[in-house]
């Protein structure tokens, strides 16, 4: 055996764009599930945006919640089904925007949840309007002359604002431009994962992920859009890890 799909995906196809990498995303979350034998007590919590219909590829339980508050819906969950893996599945503009009281008040409580953070930078079911990561003179649908900070304001770094929260575990920013960059989103996914089952604390992996449509650009313009623009304003890296941390300390 060479490849075989996760278990924990499910066999539809994906309504995504052509070139959006969400389905990679996807797949990563079912081979980590797959790998920590995990899917039968996972409840996955599905947000209001491109991956809305996020119930439907994966075979655990999922819950869909308001535009924003998959962290809070993600927090009742694991408080009364301590034992289960609980994850959030968010856009930019569902976690960064409308949903950001959930999202840090989640970190700072420390809450055993995990967040899949899906980054591209504009907003893509409604239309490709400025998201709260939209870059500085990023073109969007409402900023057709690019994104004027002293009007709009600047983009929000997540990871670096998670990061100084003392209930956050694990804080990462990964990307899908390349095979050795999925290759390591995979490992952060999945560490994600094993330190909310080892109960350490709040994980957020934040993934730079592509959006040809919105950007205007083909599928391979759109890998080499997040390497040119989007990796030099979010750098990739590890930006807090208590287990990194406390292995320092023992040693």
């Amino acid at each position: 055996m060479i490849y075989n799909k996760p278990d924990a995906l499910s066999d539809l196809s994906t309504h995504y764009c052509p070139g959006c990498t969400h389905g990679i995303i996807h797949k990563l979350i079912a081979a980590a599930l797959d790998e920590l034998d995990c899917e039968g007590r996972t409840i996955g919590i599905a947000p209001v945006g491109c991956a809305v219909m996020a119930y439907d590829y994966f075979n655990c339980d999922m819950i869909e919640a308001a535009h924003g508050r998959a962290p809070a819906v993600a927090t009742g969950v694991k408080r009364n089904l301590p034992e289960h893996v609980v994850f959030t599945y968010q856009g930019d503009g569902d976690l960064a925007a409308i949903g950001l009281t959930e999202t840090v008040h989640a970190a700072a409580r420390g809450e055993l949840i995990t967040i899949i953070f899906v980054n591209n930078a504009i907003y893509g079911m409604t239309g490709g309007q400025m998201a709260p990561t939209s870059l500085p003179g990023q073109i969007t649908q409402t900023t057709p002359f690019g994104r004027d900070v002293q009007h709009a304001g600047y983009p929000i770094h997540i990871c670096e604002m998670l990061s100084t929260l003392d209930g956050a575990a694990l804080v990462e920013r990964v990307s899908m431009d390349s095979i050795p960059n999925i290759a390591k989103a995979q490992k952060a996914i999945k560490k994600a994962f094993t330190y909310q089952i080892q109960k350490k604390g709040f994980s957020i992996v934040e993934v730079l992920s592509s959006c040809p449509t919105n950007w205007g650009v083909t599928p391979v313009e759109a890998l080499q859009w997040i390497r040119d623009k989007m990796m030099p304003y979010y750098p990739l890296g590890v930006f807090k890890d208590i287990g990194e941390k406390q292995n320092h300390e023992t040693n």
